[in-house]
């Protein structure tokens, strides 16, 4: 998978987010906006263009490739996490639940750091890659809500 210090070199072809199906809205909410900002921090080449109103007023842009934002349960996003731990042409961005435990950045860090990556119960996963083996891995799910 790749680290922080190096995402993918080339503009994803494709993006989503996959929520636990288990998390309320609010808590769904959450997860997607965390992974949303997260992705977008990692492949600044995602923000379009500005938009511009009638008024000539410019508006920041938007992802112009669009992101959808997916359902699963706990095991289809452990194996769509280990997938991406494999595969070095996918990026990727997890959300374990540890987040939503503390709004200390600290003691999230903390927590997470004594649980084994395999262990990790995640409440959502970004992907970010090539249209066909974004779509093969997710492809089946639902869309949230």
């Amino acid at each position: 998978m790749n680290t922080p210090a190096t995402p993918l070199s080339s503009l994803p072809e494709r993006c989503v987010i996959v929520i636990n199906q288990q998390l309320a809205a609010g808590h769904a909410a959450n997860a997607a906006a965390v992974l949303a900002l997260t992705l977008g921090q990692r492949h600044p080449a995602l923000v379009g263009a500005p938009l511009i109103d009638a008024d000539n007023r410019e508006h920041p842009g938007l992802i112009p490739i669009g992101i959808s934002v997916l359902v699963a349960d706990a095991e289809q996003l452990t194996q769509l996490h280990q997938h991406l731990l494999n595969d070095d042409d996918m990026d990727g961005i997890i959300f374990p639940v540890e987040g939503q435990q503390t709004t200390d950045y600290a003691a999230f860090r903390e927590a997470v750091a004594i649980v084994p990556t395999g262990d990790l119960v995640l409440l959502g996963i970004a992907l970010a890659g090539k249209k066909k083996v974004v779509r093969k891995l997710t492809g089946k799910l639902g869309l949230l809500g």
